[in-house]
């Protein structure tokens, strides 16, 4: 794939993970993420603030009498013109861009290493997990698993149900960095698999118990 088409689909990415895609937009990036590593790690990372940002109430968002001041000097001065929409629309985004911003630059998590208890012969891993307020993220630094191939990633409850957390594709014997996430709340899970193609076990964990 070429650079000009790799950086269309990363473009959508954003529109992706807040499940704004449809039709041939949508079929193309997902078969991108099948094949592109850095893309599926960027989807992890924006996956949080998609579920951040759904949780927002645009009706309860208070906008400083300044900020409209601004915004309204800023419309005036490139279009010559006032109006409520557009004020609206600006202010909305600076909402959005405000809670991204605070998002990233929060306070980092404490990591909580996990331990390991089944590994397939040739994968060697080390895990720990971030707890969250939306769920548990996984932090899985390994070797070893079959290059190309797509592993599957679950959370397990404390009631024995598997989340989803994502996937990775595999890179042989380079290691391999990558971030999962999960709606999972850490009082609520007790360990995660990985999974290979045909759905056996690649690697499990158990979360201490809390």
């Amino acid at each position: 794939m070429n650079d000009f088409v790799h950086r269309r689909r990363t473009e959508l990415l954003g529109a992706y993970v807040l499940n704004h895609l449809e039709g041939s937009e949508l079929a193309a990036v997902l078969d991108h993420l099948d094949d592109c590593a850095e893309c599926q790690g960027e989807v992890a990372k924006l996956a949080p603030v998609a579920r951040a940002l759904a949780g927002v109430n645009a009706d309860n968002v208070t906008v400083p009498a300044h900020l409209e001041e601004l915004v309204v000097r800023r419309i005036d001065a490139r279009r010559g013109r006032r109006t409520r929409t557009t004020f609206l629309l600006t202010a909305a985004a600076a909402v959005v861009i405000a809670g991204a911003a605070w998002w990233y630059l929060r306070p980092a998590a404490p990591l909580e290493p996990v331990a390991l208890v089944q590994q397939a012969p040739g994968v060697t891993a080390e895990a720990s997990i971030v707890p969250h307020i939306w769920g548990v993220e996984i932090k899985l630094d390994g070797q070893g698993f079959a290059s190309g191939q797509t592993y599957q990633v679950s959370v397990t409850g404390n009631d024995g149900a598997e989340v989803s957390a994502g996937s990775f594709i595999g890179t042989g014997a380079n290691l391999m960095h990558c971030n999962l996430n999960s709606s999972v709340l850490r009082s609520d899970a007790s360990g995660f698999v990985v999974r290979d193609a045909t759905g056996m076990i690649t690697l499990a964990s158990t979360f201490s118990r809390r």
